[in-house]
């Protein structure tokens, strides 16, 4: 009978004291040491690490936004390419999630939805920053995180850049097609609203792919991006269907109907417009 198999004897690291383990590198005990119940309730524990979890792909996202809009910005194109694909795998990652989440029923749900209180998804100042990254900006949104003076100043200072996609547009500018003044000097502040020239912009990129080879795999990187945010929203919107049907949210949103009205906001609208013209 063989000896049961010892790492030590290839050389591995066995013993701790004074080193940095694994568990201290990621500092486990303070994450897997915030799942705190407030019920008795066995499925608040998947309720509470698949939003804790989800909090952390976002925060992952951020960085790695932040960091393609300043590549976008100087014009390094290559980097920026694998952030935004980077950013597209983990609202793949994020999707999945809600899967699991849907093997919770109705009458688990009830069991601890009071316990939650007035919290809310739509609180999530990470979400709100990403949806303001990307250009999504709404200003009543900062509302709920008054009560956070450090987290409102961080909103208020994203909202006075330009988003993911001005820069996208700068940068169509820069590279000799024509974008509209009115897009480019608009106040970063408000949501971009669709524009025919804009279109027209995209439609001289689609038009001639290997002319504008850098321009058009940077438009198809936004819409892989985008189709994965849009499949994020819908599972959202199912799933809380399927569990709760049409109450109101806890954070006193109208829940589904509020939900279904985030399914109509496009973030990148004229990459979408340009494939009807082309």
């Amino acid at each position: 009978m063989s000896k049961p198999y010892d790492p030590a004897t290839e050389g591995a690291q066995m013993a701790f004291d004074g080193r940095m383990s694994y568990g201290d590198y990621l500092q486990l005990d303070q994450i897997l040491g915030a799942q705190h119940p407030r019920s008795t309730a066995h499925d608040e524990m998947l309720f509470i690490i698949q939003h804790q979890t989800s909090e952390l792909w976002m925060r992952l996202a951020i960085y790695e936004i932040h960091a393609a809009r300043a590549a976008i910005r100087a014009d390094q194109l290559s980097p920026a390419f694998k952030m935004l694909t980077r950013v597209a795998r983990i609202f793949e990652q994020l999707n999945s999630a809600w899967d699991v989440l849907r093997t919770m029923t109705p009458s688990e749900y009830t069991r601890f939805r009071d316990d939650l209180g007035q919290s809310s998804g739509f609180q999530s100042y990470q979400y709100r920053e990403i949806e303001y990254l990307l250009g999504n900006r709404n200003g009543a949104m900062l509302r709920p995180h008054a009560h956070r003076p450090e987290i409102l100043a961080r909103l208020e200072e994203e909202l006075t850049r330009p988003s993911l996609y001005d820069e996208a547009l700068r940068l169509l500018a820069r590279s000799g097609i024509a974008v509209p003044a009115e897009v480019l000097e608009r106040d970063v502040r408000d949501t971009h609203q669709p524009h025919d020239g804009v279109t027209e912009a995209w439609r001289q990129v689609y038009r001639d792919p290997d002319r504008h080879w850098s321009l058009y795999e940077l438009a198809e990187k936004l819409v892989d991006f985008e189709d994965y945010f849009r499949r994020w929203r819908f599972n959202h919107v199912t799933t809380v269907e399927r569990v709760i049907g049409f109450k109101r949210g806890t954070g006193g949103t109208g829940g589904v109907s509020y939900l279904r009205n985030m399914l109509a906001v496009e973030l990148f609208p004229e990459l979408w417009r340009v494939r009807t013209v082309l």
